[in-house]
């Protein structure tokens, strides 16, 4: 059935609502299906050669793009023409419905509820139990909970199995009801009509409810199958719960590869020219990208200029070597002279703000930037834990079969970076208080991955990634009061690799948005050192004392192993689109003094 059911907008596909993730709609629950079952005709290409090679070396060389979701080229304005039917396919899920008049609790398929159509409102399409005794056409809702394992599977919570304490040969009809006043789930009931059995929802949950589930049945509902086997533990998850869904994706920054305008170009679609063979062939590819403005700026280059590239670039090809994604951002944005007309990498160095030309080596703003970001997989229960080094969840799978292609998405922006100075971070960081409190946060990092049964000594970013990360966060949290745009939508970049001999020190604060033309300009203003000096002050005296001091400031991760220090909801945790890596790696005492630690800081005397 093609029966549309709501909107969601394009960016949710990769952050909130990917493929195997529950949309949980004003009157029915659906899961986005697999990749498999979205029409690729109505897909535009992404063209981003960086991350589709690093694509391929996690799913394998068979990627062949990077695609944005299905949309139709135009609004639809007739409901029931075929360019309403373009989008994402989704399906009903879980598939047990409660009616709300009775408590009728049921699968959708079992006949005793309908689907009410609604071509002009498909917001309003709902199930509904027509044969209600407590009201004719009675609204029948999703079933509010679902079974869920580490492994991404996801099932319909095993009502009969529940009621019954198991297999059973009952068929009786179950209803769902409250005994009490609130909803906690002591007070929510399952009961079936044929037997008498009931259990409430609390001996479904914690420790008592293992003994009352049954086995993962390794289900993915997004791809129609049962995985052979699932050793995971099964535990009862809230439909619309946070941990029902995590994306694992790969982000990187357009950036120019090359110093030569015309073998950019080649770099940028070199999908389009990959299979080029002639120069003839390669007239006609041109004609067909200019027509369609597939590839900005090729028409500024003749034919045989383009062809030359393409020979030099097939015979020295690298691309394929890059392992790091931030390594060659780090060399453009600290190189002596950034690139200033690159269509989507504009940049402007300006001077350092006067309070801190000891701290600070360089602040560029971005007048023009690009985003591309593409979907690998995702994870269900536990994220996938950005920033520490692997996966501590398996990633499930976007498709039946290994994919020819990924969900990607494109966005323009704007943002702010700043450099900072080695020879200072190193003096700093040999400080005897900067090593104690260093050595505390490491024995943090290595109990949360032990009870994680992940490597100890491996993920640990190091306390000069910790201090720019908690810079980065302290300056999104001002900057956003200032700069007309909300915190959730600034985001950062940090780099602080200092292995391999690589020396990376400083962060970008940016804000994007999906439209081709970006940004206002309202986060680039802040970034002239007028503006940029008094930020940057009042973000190191407000993140001194935090709301939650003294308990923040005296956070010992190494007791309960997790990873950050005197950080909180108080003083620098962000937003979850802000931060890459999950608000973890975080301490404001590396950053300013603080109660408990008062010389540790980076900035130790007020500017």
């Amino acid at each position: 059935m093609n029966t549309p059911v709501g909107e969601i907008r394009p960016s949710q596909l990769l952050w909130t609502y990917g493929p195997g993730a529950l949309i949980d709609l004003p009157n029915i629950s659906v899961v986005t299906q697999g990749i498999e079952k979205w029409n690729v005709d109505h897909c535009d290409q992404v063209q981003e050669a960086r991350l589709l090679s690093a694509v391929r070396k996690v799913l394998g060389p068979q990627v062949q793009s990077l695609n944005m979701p299905p949309m139709p080229d135009t609004p639809p304005t007739d409901p029931f023409s075929a360019t309403a039917k373009i989008g994402v396919p989704v399906k009903p899920f879980p598939r047990w419905l409660r009616c709300v008049k009775c408590g009728l609790l049921s699968p959708f398929d079992s006949g005793l509820f309908e689907l009410r159509e609604n071509a002009y409102k498909p917001e309003a399409t709902r199930f509904v139990h027509p044969k209600c005794k407590g009201g004719r056409d009675a609204d029948a809702v999703p079933a509010r909970f679902l079974l869920a394992c580490r492994a991404g599977h996801l099932d319909d919570f095993p009502w009969h199995w529940f009621v019954h304490g198991g297999p059973s040969t009952c068929k009786g009809t179950l209803r769902f009801y409250e005994s009490g006043a609130s909803l906690q789930t002591e007070n929510l009931w399952v009961k079936c009509d044929e037997c008498g059995a009931a259990k409430n929802m609390a001996q479904a949950s914690g420790k008592i409810g293992s003994e009352n589930l049954p086995a993962c049945r390794g289900r993915h509902p997004h791809l129609d199958m049962f995985d052979v086997k699932c050793d995971e533990a099964p535990r009862t998850i809230n439909l619309g719960a946070t941990n029902g869904w995590f994306a694992v994706s790969l982000s990187v920054l357009a950036i120019p590869q090359t110093g030569n305008p015309v073998e950019q170009i080649v770099v940028d679609g070199w999908d389009f020219f990959e299979d080029c063979e002639s120069e003839s062939e390669l007239k006609i590819i041109a004609r067909t990208l200019k027509k369609n403005n597939s590839l900005p700026g090729l028409e500024r280059f003749k034919d045989d200029d383009v062809w030359a590239a393409i020979e030099k670039y097939r015979s020295g090809d690298d691309t394929e070597d890059q392992d790091d994604l931030k390594a060659p951002e780090w060399e453009i944005l600290s190189s002596d002279n950034p690139p200033k007309d690159y269509p989507h990498f504009m940049s402007e160095k300006v001077g350092v703000p006067s309070a801190f030309t000891n701290e600070i080596d360089r602040v560029l703003r971005l007048e023009r930037l690009r985003e591309v970001n593409a979907l690998l997989g995702f994870t269900r229960v536990e994220s996938p834990d950005e920033g520490t080094g692997d996966e501590a969840a398996p990633r499930a799978p976007l498709c039946k079969d290994s994919p020819v292609w990924i969900p990607a998405s494109e966005v323009h922006g704007e943002g702010i970076f700043l450099k900072f100075k080695t020879d200072a971070l190193e003096k700093w960081a040999q400080k005897p208080s900067v090593k104690a409190l260093d050595a505390k946060l490491r024995i943090g990092h290595r109990g949360w991955r032990l009870k994680r049964g992940l490597d100890p000594a491996q993920g640990y970013p190091g306390v000069r990634y910790l201090m720019l990360h908690t810079l980065a966060h302290l300056l999104i949290r001002e900057l956003a009061l200032e700069c007309g745009y909300n915190a959730a939508s600034i985001r950062e970049r940090v780099y602080a690799d200092v292995e391999d001999g690589r020396d990376q020190a400083g962060f970008l604060i940016y804000t994007a948005a999906a439209d081709s033309d970006g940004t206002l300009g309202g986060l680039v203003d802040l970034g002239k050192p007028a503006n940029l000096g008094p930020i940057i002050q009042q973000a190191l005296k407000r993140a001194r004392v935090c709301a939650s001091d003294p308990l923040c400031s005296e956070h010992d991760p190494g007791k309960d192993q997790s990873l950050h220090g005197a950080s909180c909801h108080g003083c620098s945790f962000v937003a979850e689109t802000s931060c890459e890596c999950g608000n973890r790696f975080l301490d404001r005492s590396l950053v300013v003094p603080t109660l408990e630690t008062p010389d540790a800081a980076f900035f130790m005397d007020p500017p």
